[in-house]
């Protein structure tokens, strides 16, 4: 394989990995405390981040903003997880978007992904 033949496959790769990711719904992992993550997928903005409680448990705090943010204040979340919890939730007025927190030791998993609609 040539140089340029490696570097058009590269560029390929590249191209094919970034138009996957774009498929894909948001997400982003918190692996220590104080850790900030943000997801810009779906109708929010959102930046969460945790904090150790009492108990073993990670308290996570993570604050919405709706991408029509005229018309809305952000909003807030708080929930203390224990190991294993995973929690699904869409926001009031936005039922097209899932947001999930999934907590396995000290890795909190944030993702969203669309909702699809069944039947009318």
């Amino acid at each position: 394989m040539t140089f340029r033949q490696a570097a058009a496959l590269s560029a390929t790769l590249l191209a094919a990995s970034f138009l996957a990711g774009v498929a894909m719904a948001d997400t982003a992992t918190m692996t220590r405390d104080i850790e900030g993550v943000s997801l810009h997928d779906g109708p929010h903005d959102m930046v969460a981040y945790y904090r150790a409680a009492d108990g073993g448990a990670l308290e996570v705090t993570a604050t919405f903003l709706a991408r029509d943010a005229e018309a809305f204040e952000p909003q807030r979340i708080v929930m203390a997880l224990g190991d294993g919890d995973d929690v699904s939730f869409a926001m009031p007025g936005y039922p097209h978007a899932l947001y999930r927190f999934e907590r396995a030791g000290s890795r909190v998993v944030v993702s969203v992904r669309p909702v699809r609609r069944t039947g009318s």
